[in-house]
C-alpha cells in the first residue's frame, strides 16, 4: 500500500522552491529508470542529469519557460538513440554475454535477426522505436521518485531540436524525447498541490476478460 499511498500523493508539480534532492535519492531514482524493461534488452537511450543552473537557464526558453525547468533541482533528459547500427546492437549483445559470461545459441540467433531487421529500417522509424522505451524509464524514473518522496513534472513540451542542440546530442547520436525536473513542491504558490488527483474510475479504466 505505501507504493499506492505514494502515486496518489505525487502529481505533475507545477512549481518548485529549489530545494536540493539529497543525491541519495537522485541515484536511486536512476537506478530505476536504469533498470526498467526495453525491448530485447537493448535500452536505446541515455539520461543526461542536470544540475548545472547555466545549462537549465539556457534550456528554459525552449521548454515554454516552464519554471521548473530552473527550480528543480536536477533535471533529467532522456534522449533517444538515432537510429539503431551494427554497433549498437553487437554492443549490448556483447555486453549482456560478458556479464552471464557465456553464449547462447538461441541468444546468438536473435542477436543476427536484430542485425538482419533494424539497420534495414529507416533512422526515423527506429528512433521512434527507440523514444517509446525512453518513456517506459521515464515512467519508472518518475514512479521511483514519488516512492522517495521527491517531485516531479513530466514534460513532452519543450523543442527537441533546440535541448539537442543545447547538449551537443547530435554528436552523440542522440535525440532528446522528455524532461523530468526532480525536486520539491512549491506549496505556496502551486496551485495543484491541495486538488484532488482525478483519474477514470476502475470501472471505466479496466477490463477483465476471464
Amino acid at each position: 500500500m505505501e507504493l499506492i499511498e505514494k502515486l496518489n500523493w505525487r502529481f505533475a508539480t507545477k512549481a518548485m522552491n529549489g530545494q536540493k534532492v539529497p543525491q541519495e535519492k537522485v541515484d536511486k531514482i536512476l537506478e530505476a529508470a536504469r533498470l526498467a524493461p526495453t525491448s530485447s534488452g537493448l535500452q536505446p537511450f541515455e539520461v543526461i542529469v542536470i544540475s548545472n543552473p547555466e545549462i537549465k537557464e539556457q534550456i528554459k526558453p525552449h521548454a515554454w519557460n516552464q519554471p521548473q525547468i530552473t527550480d528543480c533541482s536536477h533535471l533529467l533528459v532522456f534522449a533517444a538513440w538515432d537510429n539503431y547500427t551494427e554497433e549498437r546492437i553487437n554492443k549490448m549483445f556483447d555486453l549482456t554475454n560478458d556479464i552471464r559470461g557465456f553464449k547462447n545459441e538461441g541468444w546468438e540467433n536473435y542477436r543476427q535477426m536484430l542485425l538482419g531487421t533494424y539497420p534495414q529500417r529507416s533512422a526515423e522509424e527506429n528512433f521512434t522505436h527507440a523514444a517509446k522505451q525512453a518513456y517506459i524509464s521515464f515512467s519508472a524514473a518518475i514512479i521511483a521518485a514519488a516512492f522517495e518522496g521527491v517531485d516531479s513534472t513530466p514534460m513532452e513540451g519543450f523543442s527537441p531540436e533546440a535541448v539537442d542542440e543545447v547538449l551537443n546530442l547530435k554528436e552523440k547520436g542522440l535525440k532528446s524525447v522528455l524532461l523530468l525536473p526532480i525536486g520539491y513542491r512549491n506549496e505556496e504558490s502551486d496551485w495543484l498541490v491541495n486538488l484532488a488527483k482525478v483519474r477514470k474510475s476502475k470501472e471505466d479504466f479496466i477490463t477483465e476478460v476471464n
